[in-house]
């Protein structure tokens, strides 16, 4: 169960990216700061219902989050998703940022009938898109990911890539976000950017 105890008073806008491990707290520090924004905020979800389990953890995702929200369910199209909803006074919390490169990659949505170099290409292309329209958004973006480099290196050529591919997009919105939180036992360490209220 999600802690809801976490308060924070912020006033930051533009793009921050908040990292963390399975269970460490990263969403619900995303979503007490979106809340604490004043700002309207749009949900983002791109998890996708596989099996379940995971229908299962959707389903408490979405009890747990305020219900006055719009929620957007989106497991490709972040880029599209940026550009439209991104306004000025507006907040768009994009959980989670692992789920859209796993459905990017492995074609858990809609690529199953193409074969790899397709998805690597394709992916090439949506992450170059997904960066721009982050440079474009007018309004506050909190972008959601679990960090899944800091173990050891993966036997497998799939989660390797898999953990390559996280990691070389981390580095890359972090060069353009504004904040960079990192949550481990739910205590944030602001890694740049404004410290949290």
């Amino acid at each position: 169960m999600r802690n809801k105890s976490v308060s924070i008073q912020d006033d930051f806008q533009g793009i921050e990216l908040i990292l963390g491990g399975a269970r460490s707290g990263k969403s619900s520090l995303a979503e007490a700061l979106a809340e604490s924004s004043g700002l309207a905020v749009t949900y983002v979800a791109t998890a996708t219902a596989g099996d379940d389990e995971m229908t299962a953890r959707i389903e408490q995702h979405k009890e747990q989050r305020p219900h006055q929200w719009p929620v957007i369910e989106e497991p490709l199209y972040l880029a599209e998703v940026i550009r439209t909803h991104s306004k000025k006074g507006t907040c768009l919390l994009i959980d989670c940022l692992t789920l859209w490169l796993t459905n990017c990659l492995f074609g858990t949505v809609e690529q199953s009938e193409h074969n790899d170099h397709h998805k690597i290409a394709g992916w090439s292309d949506r992450k170059a898109d997904f960066l721009k329209a982050l440079i474009e958004a007018e309004g506050r973006v909190i972008l959601v990911s679990n960090e899944v480099g800091q173990g050891i290196v993966p036997l497998g050529e799939v989660s390797r890539r898999f953990v390559d591919e996280s990691g070389w997009l981390h580095q890359a919105i972090a060069k353009q976000a504004g904040r960079v939180v990192f949550v481990t036992a739910g205590l944030p360490q602001v890694l740049k950017g404004p410290a949290l209220n």
